[in-house]
């Protein structure tokens, strides 16, 4: 797997190759990328999205890169260029290797505020390779647990503080405690920051996965690579 920042990851099995959550963009909205913007990935076979949030379901830096893609059920309209494969948690898609929709906890809206659509928040399951997607802990995830070789497990976000539905590195070592993979490797952290707190939140960019490594208590071993960084599965 190669992160490319945020909840970004290419994931190669069985020769297959899919991209989770793509954002490769300098911008998306009001966040600033903090670490150089990667290539466009070649030969995506599909790419997975996790919820409706414009850092996760990036309009622009989807254009071109598949076309075939999973999603929520009622993302379709987001992906206009893609034929979509709308799951729900349990579903599996054979995409050249089997996808499996898992539950995700989390805010399902494109947009905050009253009457804005809601819909499921997923992660996927890829021949042992679990992409959390954006989550809060819940004692389902431990339904997870022995089906899990890697978490590639969301540790932060993008700004300084955390809203509800999010793992913290407490939380997110919480959770590998209670799925035991063999390997954990943290995304969504060091990638992005508002317009103009990149210097006084420096620390964002380079403590979450030092504090994650420190609390995860089992036998999972803790593979942290910055954003462009590779891990052989």
């Amino acid at each position: 797997m190669t992160w490319l920042g945020h909840a970004t990851v290419l994931i190669e099995v069985g020769g297959v190759r899919l991209l989770t959550d793509p954002v490769l963009s300098d911008r998306v909205m009001h966040l600033k990328r903090q670490v150089p913007v990667p290539e466009r990935p070649r030969d995506i076979d599909a790419v997975l999205i996790s919820h409706l949030h414009h850092d996760h379901l990036h309009k622009p830096s989807l254009r071109g890169l598949a076309a075939t893609a999973l999603a929520p059920v009622g993302a379709s309209k987001y992906l206009a260029d893609y034929a979509v494969h709308e799951v729900r948690p349990g579903d599996t898609v054979d995409v050249g290797v089997t996808v499996e929709a898992v539950p995700a906890w989390h805010d399902g809206r494109r947009r905050p505020g009253p009457g804005a659509e809601e819909l499921d928040t997923l992660g996927y399951l890829v021949d042992g390779v679990w992409f959390a997607g954006d989550t809060d802990y819940d004692p389902a995830m431990e339904a997870l647990r022995g089906r899990v070789d890697c978490a590639l497990i969301p540790i932060w976000g993008w700004g300084p503080s955390l809203g509800p539905g999010h793992l913290d590195p407490a939380g997110a070592a919480r959770v590998i405690d209670l799925i035991a993979p063999r390997l954990a490797v943290p995304i969504h952290w060091g990638t992005f920051l508002p317009l103009g707190l990149g210097r006084r939140h420096e620390r964002l960019l380079t403590d979450p996965p030092l504090e994650f490594s420190a609390a995860v208590a089992g036998g999972t071993r803790v593979e942290v690579v910055a954003p462009g960084g590779s891990v052989e599965l």
